[in-house]
């Protein structure tokens, strides 16, 4: 089976030999997160930089990039190149501000057009796990709401696919 098919979840163990696997994650970091989507509708850049993110409170939530590039899911062009992603500097700020969780609506929340996968090894090193491949953010409001990707608890595996889902909380 290859675990990143269809929408995943990767852990540390994805990246790093001593990391969390899916089995160490702690159920509160995969479920009923505080959630949060960062909407980035300008199409004229890929990268998602640090001042999407830099004045907003993302400690402890679920933060999910809206981008828009699951319009291309299920086409050639969704596994093209030009998938928008997030930058090192955006990764770093997440990190240091503690988010939960991190998810995109793109094949990777790296640039895949090198090897170096900044954003990969900043959260996973920091125990923050990924989710890529979302769809349907456009149907979900930017905050009220609360975050699942729970995978099975496997031992020695770094990604997984999900159910992901949110429950939208009542006004």
């Amino acid at each position: 089976m290859v675990a990143n098919t269809g929408t995943y979840l990767d852990s540390p163990f994805h990246r790093y030999a001593d990391g969390q696997d899916l089995s160490e994650l702690e159920l509160g970091s995969l479920a009923n997160l505080e959630g949060m989507v960062i909407r980035c509708p300008d199409n004229s850049t890929r990268r998602i930089e640090v001042d999407m993110v830099s004045k907003r409170d993302v400690a402890g939530k679920a933060v999910i990039f809206h981008t828009g590039w699951d319009r291309n899911w299920r086409t050639e062009k969704y596994w093209e190149g030009s998938h928008p992603f997030l930058t090192s500097d955006a990764a770093s700020h997440l990190a240091e501000a503690g988010t939960a969780l991190v998810g995109i609506d793109s094949y990777n929340i790296d640039d895949t057009t090198d090897g170096s996968r900044p954003a990969h090894s900043i959260l996973l090193a920091r125990g923050i796990p990924i989710v890529e491949h979302l769809c349907g953010l456009s149907e979900l409001p930017d905050s009220g709401f609360r975050f699942f990707a729970v995978p099975v608890k496997v031992k020695r595996f770094g990604t997984f696919p999900v159910r992901a889902f949110a429950i939208v909380e009542s006004v």
